[in-house]
């Protein structure tokens, strides 16, 4: 690798053949915790959506559950039990077939076409790789180039592609720019590739109003924060524009967003404490409890995970009863 821009750089870097990131043995759990390692009640939480989905769908013969951004299969792994002889779940994830998956799991690179179900990203977007740029001193914005030990260079003036997303999407006084375009044309095919159903991306965001002054491009190695070396040898991550991403103008999908507090609490995560006269009455019991709020509380924590945003697009289909009318839910317009 030379200079290049961010894009092929974290491309390159996060799922190269040669070392990619994310083809390692050890996975995303291996240097950070998503919500799904956090708490086996994230995945039940996603178990009650689809059952909802479902029922929405009027129970059809074939429900998908396909989980994009997988990882080693945690949460499809966790959900694949459901709905026996009906649900067919799908990982979506370049790294190779994790050992100990369900049978039942088919493994793919690519979201299945025409899937009447949910599908589920989870802190997927974020790791989609996008350009980056600043404006030079006449205040025309040119990409960044990365050095392979994460040293930056000015590059060539966007493309007319990028400079429009740049205008609409992001202030134009802002010192450094994330170009969401890729992410929007990922989600948007994601939320293609299903006949009938509700698509859900979940992931630190920012809308066009709170965008990061200088940008949020970080990487994280072995649980820490570290500086972004496209090398392979930390994660690579940005925050998501999700207001740029909901895919729009189309008749048939309906879009909500709010944030994970609002939609966890929704499907039934509670982190209230226990009462204390339980640790006299079942004391194994309340200890269970506690610990099971605890888990609940960092689900949906302020200033953590709680603050994840969750994009939810329902195509051909109503938003499930439990998501609708939930307070902080925007609905987006064209």
């Amino acid at each position: 690798m030379s200079w290049m821009r961010w894009r092929p750089a974290m491309e390159e870097a996060l799922y190269g053949t040669d070392g990619g990131f994310y083809r390692s043995p050890e996975g995303p759990a291996g240097h950070f915790r998503t919500s799904v390692h956090a708490s086996r009640q994230y995945a039940q939480a996603v178990g009650r959506l689809l059952l909802e989905v479902d029922e929405a769908l009027g129970h059809p013969a074939e429900l998908a559950l396909v989980d994009v951004g997988a990882g080693r299969g945690e949460l499809v792994s966790a959900l694949a039990g459901l709905l026996p002889g009906r649900l067919r779940a799908y990982g979506v994830e370049l790294a190779a077939r994790p050992d100990g998956l369900p049978d039942g799991v088919r493994w793919t690179a690519e979201p299945p076409r025409g899937a009447v179900g949910l599908l589920f990203a989870n802190e997927w977007l974020d790791n989609v790789p996008l350009d980056v740029a600043e404006p030079d001193p006449d205040g025309r914005l040119r990409y960044v180039e990365v050095s392979p030990a994460g040293e930056e260079r000015p590059g060539p003036p966007l493309s007319a592609e990028d400079a429009a997303w740049a205008a609409r999407w992001w202030p134009s006084d802002a010192p450094r720019v994330e170009l969401g375009g890729p992410r929007d044309a990922a989600w948007a095919a994601a939320v293609g590739s299903l006949e009938r159903g509700l698509a859900v991306a979940v992931d630190y965001a920012h809308e066009k109003s709170d965008r990061p002054v200088f940008g949020s491009l970080t990487g994280f190695r072995a649980g820490r924060e570290v500086r972004p070396v496209p090398d392979g040898s930390c994660d690579l991550t940005a925050h998501v524009a999700l207001d740029s991403a909901a895919v729009r103008g189309a008749a048939d999908v309906h879009t909500l967003w709010t944030t994970q507090r609002e939609a966890l609490r929704a499907l039934g995560v509670d982190g209230a404490r226990p009462p204390l006269a339980l640790a006299s009455s079942d004391p194994v019991g309340y200890l269970r409890a506690l610990g099971a709020a605890g888990e609940a509380a960092e689900l949906t924590s302020v200033g953590g995970l709680g603050d994840f945003g969750w994009l939810v697009q329902a195509v051909r289909i109503p938003i499930p009863n439990s998501l609708r009318g939930l307070s902080g839910w925007q609905t987006l317009t064209p």
